[in-house]
């Protein structure tokens, strides 16, 4: 198949691929594990042709406003500098990605990886137009950060196989999927992609 030929203007951007998120994790996504290997063929694809590679985490303090403590919807998670926000160990990262810390004041959220972080202008310095996106969760931070990819203009690519969703209502990331898609993201299979390397 092998449909999407990665250029110069493309990046690729890991949602809060974080300790918290996984299984396990003070917040983990069901499944959010099984999006670690994908992630991965998806970054070694991208490093091996010299791409830019962004990686967005939660930076939270330990007062934040979406923690159950302060009314908000969740536990305490991802608060910044401890073992639960750290990125996976399995998450192979190149030493040069551009690393993105959202949602990191007490009393302001960001789901989006975009929202209170000059994500946009570091993009646009390196070129990019186009951005191929996965991570967690896809109802929550992937959606937002999608929705947001759009409206600064930059063509974006889901991968499926690459992300996983919350589904606090069932189906919710069924409905992720289907708004993303309807703002004109491009839903793509990891084998559509020419040079991607070997399950591993």
């Amino acid at each position: 198949m092998n449909s999407i030929q990665l250029t110069r203007d493309d990046a690729l951007l890991v949602i809060d691929m974080q300790v918290d998120f996984l299984p396990g994790g003070k917040l983990g996504v069901p499944k959010g594990d099984e999006v670690i290997t994908p992630v991965n063929r998806l970054m070694r694809l991208f490093a091996s042709q010299g791409l830019p590679v962004a990686a967005s985490r939660d930076w939270h303090p330990e007062n934040h406003c979406s923690f159950t403590a302060r009314g908000g919807p969740w536990p305490p998670h991802c608060v910044a500098d401890t073992a639960g926000a750290a990125f996976s160990t399995l998450l192979a990262l190149p030493g040069d990605a551009l690393i993105v810390s959202k949602a990191d004041t007490a009393d302001t959220d960001a789901y989006s990886a975009f929202n209170g972080t000059d994500l946009a202008d570091q993009l646009r310095q390196r070129g990019v137009r186009r951005l191929v996106v996965g991570g967690l969760a896809t109802d929550y931070c992937v959606l937002n950060t999608v929705v947001d990819a759009r409206e600064h203009g930059f063509e974006v690519i889901i991968v499926r196989e690459a992300m996983r969703a919350v589904d606090v209502a069932p189906g919710d990331g069924e409905r992720a999927l289907a708004r993303m898609a309807a703002l004109g993201a491009r839903p793509a299979g990891l084998d559509e992609f020419a040079g991607i390397p070997a399950n591993a």
